[in-house]
């Protein structure tokens, strides 16, 4: 009865009348079966506002960081783990550094390049808390690493004699646990409180990734809690490592100026020059990022953005090359895999820093 009595209507009626746009129609189905536009677990990552037509181009560089990253970082494991005569401390830390290396980038940049290429923003709250912890976690644990490796380097050139009996490989597995066990434990209430957070309807994050500061800031409750968290997690623990890396090359150096000879002198001092500069290419845009994103107001956001996913790319890049390729014995290695005489021509003057 009543589909005749619609076509009964229908006759008298324009097709403007009763035929409803698209638009309308989904906004009707939505209706009637109580569905938002906005889904209530799902944040939007929107990449760098202010470079979408950019996103493209900008990946370029981006993907071409991670991918040259990657493979050289899986050298440096493959070639430890072939060889039987690298497997000594600190070639284990050569190793737990590129384990960091790998991992940092890998829980962006996947993501980055869905927004970038396919425009997939959406992101779970849950997969959104995630990925911050194991962001978070793998860049303590790859400040650990840097600590023990200034560790390594002062026993290894101010108590040489002792050096077998202070390090072995199973201290170091033990500090590397330590470190892990550092990290999970300072990291994990980060997502626990945000966990218990209520999040506004716009849950839109100007981001390219799951930063602390910007799923804080998606908040209606109080954050006092997560923001002093936070900052005092910050500040301790950038602060302590950084203390103990520069009293261990403190006293590197002081050790250095007491040697009489000359090439060793040289060469103590190559050795420290190589590991101070990869630790400043981490921590100087790290602290930088981190202290922009709570208290810079005068920045462009894209260039807070940029900085932060550059500081995740840039070192796992050049860290292969300073500590691998320029460490003779691992190069030799490397060489000889890769084309079975050595890499490097006999011929060679420029300096290399031997480890």
């Amino acid at each position: 009865t009543q589909l005749k009595s619609l076509k009964k209507n229908s006759k008298h009626l324009r097709p403007a009348q009763y035929m409803m746009s698209p638009n309308r129609c989904i906004d009707h189905l939505m209706a009637a079966f109580n569905i938002t536009s906005s889904h209530p677990s799902t944040f939007i990552l929107m990449g760098i506002p202010g470079l979408e037509v950019a996103h493209v181009w900008i990946s370029i560089p981006f993907s071409t960081f991670y991918i040259i990253g990657l493979l050289g970082n899986f050298t440096v494991l493959f070639v430890v783990y072939k060889e039987q005569t690298l497997r000594n401390p600190m070639y284990l830390l050569l190793c737990m550094l590129a384990l960091t290396d790998i991992a940092t980038p890998t829980f962006i940049m996947p993501k980055i390049l869905c927004i970038f290429w396919f425009n997939l923003k959406g992101i779970t709250v849950g997969g959104c808390l995630t990925q911050m912890f194991f962001l978070h976690a793998v860049s303590l644990m790859h400040s650990a690493v840097l600590v023990t490796m200034a560790f390594d380097r002062y026993v290894a050139i101010c108590k040489p004699l002792r050096y077998t009996i202070i390090l072995t490989n199973t201290q170091i597995a033990k500090l590397g646990l330590v470190g892990l066990i550092r990290a999970v434990l300072f990291i994990m209430p980060l997502p626990l409180l945000l966990s218990r957070q209520p999040f506004c309807a716009n849950r839109i994050i100007p981001h390219t990734q799951c930063e602390h500061m910007a799923v804080v800031k998606m908040s209606c409750g109080d954050i006092t809690v997560n923001r002093t968290y936070g900052l005092v997690l910050f500040f301790v623990v950038i602060t302590s490592d950084l203390t103990l890396i520069a009293l261990s090359y403190g006293l590197i150096i002081k050790a250095v100026l007491r040697l009489s000879s000359k090439k060793a002198h040289q060469k103590a001092l190559n050795t420290c020059t190589v590991h101070i500069c990869v630790m400043l290419t981490y921590y100087t845009p790290g602290l930088f990022s981190n202290l922009t994103s709570r208290l810079g107001q005068g920045f462009a956001p894209y260039i807070h953005i940029i900085l932060a996913d550059l500081y995740l790319l840039i070192p796992p890049l050049l860290n292969p090359i300073i500590y691998g390729v320029r460490t003779k014995e691992l190069r030799d290695k490397v060489g000889k895999y890769i084309s079975r005489k050595p890499l490097i021509s006999n011929h060679c003057s420029f300096p290399l820093v031997s480890m």
